[in-house]
């Protein structure tokens, strides 16, 4: 299959322009037109929508993108094993991550990044909903878990100790709990819906922060203002070391029952797609970030 093609799509649906595409590739506007009709021959399907005001990527061409670029990298690793090309940082890199991790780690890092890589583009996809890698062809993304599944693999960024905090406020009017069962009494504040969190303490007891038996309970989809409304006196939560060490350190909020963590010791992972060769601008941008990130997290010493 002739990679040059490949790269006349993967190009097109990065700028949904075919003609700007080819130009990219050195092709005039009938070639690339052309190319991209054999490849869609070749193939089968129709993988670009084309109209007199728009291109947009078909079901079909989003189900070959990826394969596509598989096809590219494979084409550049191979070439390079032998002396007869290189492993360039360049074209597009989408990247999906938690938006309040990205707002208060990721995003003061990029200026130095796009300087050592001038002729990478980061497309940034920042939500605290989960996005599918495949489906969204995502390059990259930051998970607080891994996924059980056998098309991603994974590599650990940081720790992500998880406590329960409060405004000293709350605490004055409500009082401290002094065990787990005390939680009972309490206002809770949780992220995403209502399922009991395994606690565990120093000693190895076990406990659960459940929403269920809470006298009120607050449910939020976002995790900073999950930190926000936590800061207004709204319970008791449960939050990421990294989201709140600032605000336990200028004494804002108050980890509660501070003997006791999250069970599941959960972890921050750099989750992509399974290859057999990782592109150049994914493994930069995941040294990179485990570099100035994972290495020398700044809530380590909390």
């Amino acid at each position: 299959m002739d990679t040059q093609s490949l790269r006349l799509f993967v190009l097109a649906t990065e700028t949904l322009n075919i003609s700007a595409a080819g130009r990219t590739l050195g092709m005039a506007p009938a070639v690339a037109s052309a190319r991209l009709a054999k490849l869609e021959k070749l193939l089968g399907a129709e993988l670009l929508h084309r109209s007199t005001r728009k291109v947009s990527v078909s079901l079909e061409g989003q189900d070959f993108l990826p394969y596509a670029r598989e096809m590219i990298e494979q084409e550049e690793a191979a070439l390079a094993a032998f002396g007869k090309g290189k492993a360039e940082v360049n074209g597009t890199l989408r990247f999906a991550a938690p938006s309040t991790f990205a707002q208060l780690y990721i995003a003061p890092l990029l200026p130095a990044f796009m300087d050592a890589y001038p002729d990478l583009t980061l497309d940034l996809h920042l939500s605290d909903t989960q996005f599918n890698l495949i489906e969204g062809s995502y390059d990259l993304a930051l998970r607080n878990s891994i996924l059980e599944d056998s098309s991603l693999t994974a590599r650990k960024l940081a720790n992500d100790t998880r406590i329960l905090c409060a405004a000293p406020d709350y605490l004055e009017t409500h009082g401290v709990p002094g065990t787990p069962d005390d939680l009972a009494a309490h206002r809770l504040v949780a992220f995403k819906d209502l399922e009991p969190r395994a606690l565990v303490s120093d000693d190895g007891a076990k406990a659960t922060f459940d929403l269920h038996k809470a006298s009120h309970r607050l449910i939020v989809n976002d995790g900073l203002t999950q930190v926000r409304v936590t800061l207004k006196g709204a319970g008791i939560s449960i939050n990421s070391l990294w989201a709140v060490h600032s605000e336990l350190n200028d004494g804002s909020l108050v980890q509660v029952l501070p003997g006791y963590t999250l069970a599941d010791n959960p972890a921050l992972w750099l989750i992509y797609p399974k290859s057999n060769v990782v592109s150049a601008k994914v493994r930069v941008f995941m040294d990179y970030l485990i570099q100035q990130i994972g290495r020398s997290a700044a809530w380590a010493g909390s």
